[in-house]
C-alpha cells in the first residue's frame, strides 16, 4: 500500500531526528521505496499565552513509501519510534523531538479514536502541503477538486526553497574564484547546510557579461571533484540538500546525472535538442530559464517599450507545451524569468514586480535576483555588497508565493525569513 507521512521536529538535532525517525521505519520488513521531501522551516503553531520557548521553529517533511500490512500496524511502529526517539507526551502544540502523523494510506478512510486517514490537517496547513505538493503534486484527496499543488499555490504564500549558489569557476561576477580549491567547498556547503539550504546549484561556466567561451573538458574537470565530494557526503541519506548542475551543454549534464544530481538548471532555455532527449529520457527536474544569448549580453536585451512580463510569460508558456508534447512532466519543471538575461535594469525591476503572474504557470517558479546589477538602480555598490538588498528581494518574492529562491549568500536570508515568518504566523 502507498503510503504518506508527515515528520516534525523543533527540539534538539531538528534535521537528525527526521533522518533518524525514516531511517528506523526504513529498518522495519513492512517498507520499501521510500522516498523524501525537501525539509521546510516553519513557524511553530502555538496558542495564546503560550511560554516563549515553544516559539521554536520547525522543520517538516513528508515521506511516500510502500507498506505491507495494516494502517494500525503502521501506527504501531511510528509511536514506537517517536517513543525509541525519546517523545514523551506533553501539552498540545508544545514543542517535540519528533512528530509522525499518517497523512494517507492508499485509497482508505478510516475514522477512530485514535486514527483518522486522510489526515484531517493536510488542507489547512502550509508546513504539510508544501512538502507534500514537491513529493505529490497531482494528488487529489477525498473529495476536493483541486490537485495538491493547485492548493498548495494558494496557501503556501511564504514557504520557499532556498538554493544556495556554489560557483566553481575563476570569473563568475560576484565570487569568481571563491570556491578554487576543495577545502574552500567544503567550509562552504558546511555553511549552507548549517543555514538549512535546501538545493545547491553547482555552476562551473559563467554566464556574466563578458565572460570567455569555456570547453567542455573544461567544466567537467571543475565540476567532477565537486560531484564526487557531494556523492560521498550525502549517500543514504533521505533528508539531503537537492543537487542542481547548472549547464547548457548536454554532455555535462549527461555525465552529471550520472552522479545522480535532482536537477539541470539550463540557462540557454532548452535550446540544445541534444539537451531535451536527453531530459526526456531521465527523471530529474529541469530549470526552464528565458535568456536571449549566453553569456549575458547588456547590448542584447528585450525592446525598451514592450510589456516584459507579457513576453516572458508567453514564452514559458509556449516551452512548457512542447516540453509536455514530448512527455515530460510538467512537475518536472521550474520556471526561471531570468533575472538580467536580454533584460535592461528596469526590465529585470519589472519582472520582479510582476512575479506573481507566473504563478498561473502549471510549474514551479524560480527566482534567480541574487547580486544582480540592476541593484544598483537604488544605489551603485560593487556585486559583494548586493546581499542586503537581495535579501529585501527574497522577503518580497517569499509573500507572493515563488517556490524556489536562488540566492548567493542564502544564510543571511534565511535568518532574515525566519523572523518574517515567525511574526506573521505564530499564533494558532
Amino acid at each position: 500500500m502507498k503510503c504518506l507521512i508527515g515528520l516534525g521536529s523543533n527540539l534538539g538535532d531538528r534535521l537528525e531526528n527526521l533522518e533518524g525517525a525514516v531511517q528506523r521505519l526504513c529498518l522495519l520488513a513492512s517498507t520499501s521505496h521510500i522516498s523524501a521531501s525537501p525539509v521546510y522551516e516553519t513557524a511553530a503553531l502555538v496558542p495564546n499565552g503560550a511560554p516563549d520557548t515553544w516559539h521554536i521553529p520547525f522543520l517538516n517533511a513528508v515521506i511516500e513509501f510502500e507498506w505491507e500490512g495494516s494502517c494500525e500496524d503502521l501506527l504501531t511502529e511510528t509511536k514506537k519510534i517517536e517513543s525509541f526517539m525519546g517523545r514523551v507526551s506533553a501539552e498540545r502544540w508544545a514543542p517535540r523531538l519528533i512528530d509522525l502523523d499518517i497523512l494517507l494510506f492508499g485509497d482508505a478512510k478510516i475514522n477512530t479514536d485514535s486514527l483518522t486517514v486522510p489526515h484531517p490537517g493536510i488542507w489547512d496547513r502550509d508546513f504539510v502541503l508544501a512538502p507534500l505538493r514537491d513529493i505529490a503534486p497531482t494528488l487529489r484527496l477525498p473529495e476536493k477538486t483541486e490537485t495538491v499543488f493547485s492548493r498548495a499555490r494558494n496557501l503556501c504564500r511564504d514557504l520557499p526553497l532556498w538554493m544556495g549558489i556554489l560557483n566553481l569557476t575563476p570569473d563568475s561576477f560576484s565570487d569568481g574564484g571563491d570556491l578554487a580549491d576543495l577545502k574552500s567547498l567544503k567550509q562552504k556547503v558546511e555553511t549552507f547546510e548549517q543555514a538549512g539550504v535546501s538545493i545547491f546549484d553547482i555552476g562551473a561556466e559563467s554566464t556574466r557579461p563578458g565572460a570567455g567561451n569555456v570547453s567542455s573538458s573544461d567544466e567537467w574537470m571543475r565540476l567532477h571533484p565537486t560531484l564526487e565530494f557531494l556523492k560521498e557526503r550525502y549517500q543514504n541519506k533521505f533528508f539531503r540538500p537537492r543537487i542542481s548542475v547548472d549547464t547548457r551543454r548536454s554532455y555535462i549534464a549527461e555525465k552529471a546525472l550520472e552522479y545522480g544530481v535532482d536537477c539541470i538548471n539550463d540557462v540557454s532555455g532548452l535550446s540544445d535538442p541534444a539537451m531535451l532527449q536527453l531530459l526526456k529520457k531521465n527523471s530529474c527536474d529541469i530549470v526552464l530559464m528565458h535568456s536571449l544569448s549566453i553569456p549575458a549580453d547588456r547590448n542584447v536585451t528585450l525592446s525598451e517599450d514592450c510589456d516584459v512580463v507579457e513576453i516572458v510569460k508567453t514564452w514559458a508558456e509556449r516551452k512548457i507545451v512542447e516540453l509536455t508534447d514530448i512527455g515530460i512532466d510538467p512537475a518536472r519543471i521550474i520556471f526561471d524569468p531570468g533575472i538580467g538575461f536580454g533584460k535592461t535594469s528596469q526590465q529585470s525591476l519589472a519582472l520582479l514586480q510582476g512575479a506573481e503572474a507566473f504563478l498561473t504557470l502549471p510549474v514551479r517558479i524560480l527566482i534567480g535576483h541574487s547580486r544582480k546589477s540592476f541593484i544598483n538602480s537604488w544605489g551603485e555598490r560593487m556585486a559583494k555588497d548586493r546581499d542586503w538588498e537581495s535579501v529585501g528581494i527574497s522577503l518580497r518574492m517569499s509573500m507572493l508565493g515563488i517556490n524556489i529562491l536562488r540566492v548567493h549568500e542564502p544564510q543571511f536570508h534565511i535568518r532574515a525569513h525566519r523572523a518574517f515568518q515567525g511574526v506573521r504566523s505564530w499564533k494558532t
